[in-house]
């Protein structure tokens, strides 16, 4: 098995709140991630897909179809953008590295044309991720 993956980037803001908890609640889990205005990352998102290379191109998949994939289905829609309000594939989710990568996970494993989604992983900072290798 061979593990293809692709980097991508995108800067957005969040905050990291639950409506079932009080403000007092919010701030004791998630600290200055629950400040009422939020915050913003510059995200990265690597997605890796697993297979065996075709025997005539040499390639799982290609790569720039496999950057076009998630540029269309998940950076044009999440780029520049505050994630509690601005997406719609986002409400009622708590934008959390964790859910992101869930989220990711369904909307681009039914689009991959070749190999199979192994995992999605969201960076957060360079130090905090989440990844996600499916259910």
């Amino acid at each position: 098995m061979v593990y293809l993956t692709r980097k991508e980037h995108f800067c957005a803001s969040h905050r990291l709140y639950n409506p079932k908890f009080s403000e007092k609640e919010n701030l004791e889990i998630y600290g200055k991630c629950a400040y009422a205005n939020g915050h913003g990352h510059n995200y990265e998102i690597e997605v890796t897909v697993a297979g065996k290379p075709d025997s005539d191109t040499g390639m799982i998949l290609d790569l720039k179809k496999l950057s076009d994939i998630i540029e269309v289905e998940v950076l044009d829609k999440v780029d520049h953008k505050h994630l509690n309000f601005d997406v719609d594939f986002l409400k009622g989710v708590i934008p959390t590295a964790e859910n992101l990568a869930i989220v990711f996970w369904k909307i681009l494993s039914p689009k991959i044309p070749a190999g199979t989604l192994y995992s999605i992983k969201v960076y957060e900072t360079p130090t905090n991720f989440a990844e996600y290798r499916g259910a």
